[in-house]
C-alpha cells in the first residue's frame, strides 16, 4: 500500500506541476526524453559522484533518486518556459500525457529504489510492461504538439517611407 501511495503522489505532483505551469505537452515530453537518455548516460558515475563527495551514503537508492532527478531535470526547468496551453482541455490532456511519460521512464528507478507489494506492484507491472508502448508514443505525440505550436508572425513592414 505504500509503494501505491507513493507512486500516486508522485505522479499527482507531476500532474500538479504540469498543469499551473501551462506548458505544452510536446517540449515537456522531449525534455524527459532528453533527462532519460542523459541519465543511461550517467547511470553509474552520478551516484558515485555523488557519494564520494560524502552528500549522501552509496547504494541503489541513491542511483535510483539521481537517475530519476536527472530524468526529470530538463522538464522542471522547461516549466518555465516554451509556449503554453491556453485552454482547460489542453491543459488536462498534455498534464495527464505529461504524467504517463514521466511514470514510463521513471518505472526502473523507482522498482529499484522502492519494495512494490499489494496494488502498488500492479501498476508496476503495467507501467514496466507497456513502457516502451508508452515512451514510444509520448515521443511521437510531443513532435505532433511541437508541429501545431503556431509561432508569432512578424509584423508586416509598410511600403511607406518617413
Amino acid at each position: 500500500m505504500i509503494s501505491f501511495l507513493i507512486l500516486g503522489g508522485i505522479a499527482a505532483a507531476l500532474w500538479f506541476l504540469a498543469f499551473i505551469s501551462k506548458r505544452r505537452f510536446g517540449l515537456l515530453a522531449l525534455a524527459l526524453t532528453a533527462g532519460a537518455t542523459v541519465s543511461s548516460l550517467w547511470s553509474y558515475d552520478a551516484g558515485l559522484l555523488l557519494a564520494s563527495l560524502g552528500l549522501v551514503p552509496a547504494g541503489p537508492i541513491t542511483d535510483a533518486a539521481v537517475l530519476s532527478l536527472i530524468t526529470l531535470l530538463p522538464a522542471f526547468l522547461l516549466f518555465f518556459h516554451g509556449h503554453a496551453h491556453r485552454g482547460l482541455a489542453g491543459r488536462l490532456i498534455g498534464s495527464t500525457l505529461f504524467v504517463l511519460m514521466a511514470m514510463a521512464l521513471l518505472v526502473e528507478p523507482i522498482g529499484v529504489a522502492l519494495p512494490v507489494t499489494g496494488v502498488g506492484a500492479q501498476l508496476y507491472a503495467l507501467l514496466n510492461q507497456y513502457g516502451g508502448v508508452i515512451i514510444s508514443a509520448g515521443v511521437v505525440l510531443a513532435v505532433f504538439d511541437l508541429l501545431l505550436v503556431k509561432t508569432a508572425k512578424p509584423p508586416e513592414k509598410s511600403d511607406k517611407k518617413k
